[in-house]
């Protein structure tokens, strides 16, 4: 064994002296002028290579710009159609239908012109739908932004998911509030009568809704993970709760 550990050491001082040796002679490469137009080959060679990874770092990072504009154009995109699948869907039924109405009038000649005059006041059949006020979808960018705290394992999908229910029950509660009160049915006016009393000065000409109506008009699940994407909505400027009589209102923003 002892020669074994004789050998070894001697191999490594070999090592280590032809290790200083080649250290020596890089040392002095500068120094020979047979070397030195080499050397200077070999640094310009350097810098242009470092330039050119310097310029491909810039295209690399402009790429990665222009790749995150994409996913948020294509993020607005698919919102808009979404949005604009809910107001196919969600179309009121009792629009306004164009009239024919009767033109009476006075023919007046003047020359060889003739004027109609029409009535001055045209009153309409049917009252226009009143605004509904919704709450706008998280953009991937708004998504980033939420603390990872909050986010957890949600994702974007899951909180539009729940931002369109939100939505179906605010438009729900607002169709039932507009309606006459001759056309609710016993069900129907208790919800009405309901609203009214859940309303505050603090959500005076404000659209809300609290818990009941997340129950009453949807069919989401009002538990934690519901009220964790309520505070990622908060943070997004979605809904702000507002306090009162036990009572939590969220108004949508």
């Amino acid at each position: 064994m002892a020669s074994f550990d004789l050998e070894d050491l001697c191999l490594h001082i070999n090592t280590k002296i032809l290790n200083i040796k080649k250290t020596l002679q890089l040392r002095n490469i500068g120094q020979e002028p047979s070397l030195k137009s080499m050397l200077c080959k070999i640094r310009h060679e350097v810098v242009l290579l470092n330039d050119l990874l310097n310029k491909m770092e810039m295209e690399v990072q402009q790429q990665e710009k222009l790749k995150n504009l994409l996913k948020e154009l294509q993020k607005s995109a698919e919102r808009y159609r979404n949005e604009a699948c809910h107001l196919c869907e969600n179309i009121p039924s009792c629009l306004p239908k164009p009239t024919q109405s009767c033109i009476t009038g006075l023919m007046v000649k003047c020359g060889e012109q003739t004027k109609v005059t029409e009535p001055e006041c045209a009153k309409k059949s049917l009252k226009e739908p009143r605004f509904i006020k919704e709450a706008a979808l998280i953009t991937a960018e708004e998504f980033e932004s939420v603390p990872a705290y909050l986010r957890g394992r949600l994702t974007c999908d899951q909180i539009n998911a729940v931002v369109q229910e939100v939505n179906k029950a605010v438009v729900s509660k607002y169709r039932i509030l507009h309606r006459p009160l001759k056309s609710m049915n016993a069900a129907v006016r208790n919800l009405y009568h309901r609203f009214l009393e859940e309303e505050t000065k603090d959500t005076k000409g404000e659209f809300f809704i609290v818990e009941t109506d997340i129950k009453e008009f949807t069919q989401l699940k009002v538990d934690k993970r519901f009220h964790n994407i309520l505070d990622i909505l908060r943070h997004c400027q979605r809904v702000r709760a507002v306090r009162g009589s036990r009572l939590v209102r969220y108004v949508i923003r």
